[in-house]
């Protein structure tokens, strides 16, 4: 996130500044419903960690300024990403974006660094993946594929080799929202923090970054068709790919 969400005043009120709110102002409508829209684009924030944990969101009515749609269609999206267990509405307190479950980083903070080699995160992602590109095409919602389509289409270009990586991460993240499974979550938050120079490698060519975005866009295509043993199957695909992508700068890959 580039700044916080909220600046104090001198008699303690939360002011909230509209140009720094974390990509929230950068909200465009398209073809879909409004509730939609604002679900896919806010999950799209906390997928690319633009929007962090622990991270509240400015009061309704600000936020749909911001956001420039009805209240109406705010608490609708706001009702579907609480259901996903995406952020916590708690009275008095304000909305909430939800950290990793407390299983998950238990888990990560219990595993050393020699235990986290790059072989066993690739196994662990192989594992998870597919299931969650599965779930994913049995569960998405029209708000999900409409955020998955809009981190697909610019990757289809050659995009800078860092924003190719961070498109490939939010993808990737959105996949696992859309398990709406929060433990899929947060196993794959911590696999991704585990795979950044895997993934500095993958997309260091030109040719890296056009197989990632192959491997996405099958997996896109399958989710969008609702065949979860399709999306499973490109999964395990796009990652074998990654694999051989990799193998030759980690010989032990």
């Amino acid at each position: 996130m580039r700044d916080s969400l909220r600046n104090g005043s001198s008699d303690g009120q939360t002011n909230w500044d509209v140009g720094r709110v974390s990509g929230l102002d950068a909200f465009v409508r398209r073809s879909v419903s409004v509730s939609e829209e604002i679900v896919a684009h806010i999950e799209t924030l906390i997928s690319s960690g633009s929007l962090t944990p622990g991270t509240k969101l400015p009061p309704e009515r600000e936020l749909a300024a911001v956001l420039n749609v009805s209240r109406v269609s705010l608490r609708e999206a706001m009702h579907e990403l609480e259901k996903k267990h995406v952020i916590e509405r708690r009275p008095g307190r304000g909305t909430v974006v939800l950290d990793a479950p407390e299983h998950a980083r238990a888990f990560y903070d219990g595993l050393s660094e020699s235990e986290r080699t790059l072989r066993d995160v690739a196994e662990l992602r192989e594992t998870i993946e597919p299931k969650i590109a599965q779930l994913a095409a049995e569960r998405a919602t029209a708000a999900t594929l409409h955020a998955l389509a809009s981190v697909l289409a610019p990757s289809a270009t050659d995009m800078p080799v860092d924003e190719s990586i961070e498109a490939d991460i939010t993808f990737h993240m959105l996949l696992a929202h859309a398990s709406q499974n929060p433990l899929m979550v947060g196993l794959l938050t911590l696999a991704n923090q585990w795979t950044a120079s895997v993934r500095e490698f993958s997309h260091k060519t030109a040719n890296g970054r056009r197989d990632s975005h192959r491997g996405h866009q099958l997996i896109f295509d399958a989710v969008r068709a609702g065949d979860g043993p399709a999306a499973n199957a490109a999964m395990l695909a796009h990652l074998a790919d990654v694999a051989v992508l990799t193998r030759d700068a980690y010989p032990t890959f």
